[in-house]
């Protein structure tokens, strides 16, 4: 079984139609770790597709912010500027489904969550080699899938001693190993490429690869300043920072 893993797709309909595109011959399923909404100008687009083509979603804090869950006091001004405009672009009946989506979901040998497995309703970040090696007294499975910051990494525990893998690209499975890997950002990368991530997990093989995505970034841009949203939002997706 092939799993697409997809994060932080950010109401960017551009980046999530070519991220579907690339992996539908590769994949056997997607799964989503969350914040499908946030600084995008299409996140009713973006949820009803998700909602259609993936198997298990997990919520995010923009979720949580949208539904009314999440003080927006938490978010800088850009991000909170999203959050009130992105409520006003769902109904009743979305902002309740993001609102009920669980934090912590598992799927095979994988537990999926957006932020930290440690505290996922904290939304703690995973960045250092620490912060990674900390959180895996905190699921029990071989595998944990981890967005939120929105940079390609992983961290790996075993016998051997622990390991960090920053920028990692393709990870195979060693023996007694237990891993998390952060997929990285569907629509809005911050790690200096533009390009759309997400990762591949193929469960039986125990590999996983995270593949970059060439999408319409200038579309992605004109919708963000069109609708009213701060340009910074735009001009960011540009440099994949």
């Amino acid at each position: 079984m092939r799993y697409a893993i997809l994060s932080d797709i950010h109401g960017n309909l551009e980046a999530l139609r070519a991220v579907l595109a690339d992996c539908a011959a590769g994949a056997d399923a997607v799964l989503c770790l969350g914040d499908t909404v946030g600084y995008g100008a299409e996140p009713l687009a973006c949820v009803e597709l998700v909602a259609e083509r993936a198997e298990a979603v997990v919520g995010g804090n923009h979720e949580h912010a949208v539904a009314g869950r999440l003080d927006l006091a938490w978010f800088n001004r850009y991000a909170r500027a999203a959050a009130e405009w992105t409520r006003e672009q769902l109904d009743d009946d979305h902002r309740a489904y993001l609102g009920g989506l669980p934090l912590v979901r598992e799927v095979a040998e994988a537990t999926l969550v957006h932020a930290s497995p440690a505290q996922p309703e904290e939304w703690d970040y995973l960045v250092s080699a620490e912060d990674g090696f900390a959180a895996f007294a905190h699921f029990a499975t071989r595998w944990c899938f981890v967005g939120h910051s929105h940079v390609p990494g992983a961290w790996s525990l075993g016998s051997a001693g622990p390991e960090h893998h920053p920028g990692v690209v393709r990870l195979p499975q060693e023996r007694g190993r237990r891993y998390i890997v952060n997929v990285g950002s569907v629509g809005q990368p911050r790690d200096r490429d533009p390009r759309a991530a997400y990762a591949v997990w193929d469960a039986e093989a125990g590999h996983v690869e995270i593949r970059r995505v060439t999408y319409d970034v200038t579309a992605a841009r004109r919708k963000i300043v069109d609708a009213g949203l701060p340009r910074f939002l735009a001009d960011r997706l540009a440099a994949g920072a």
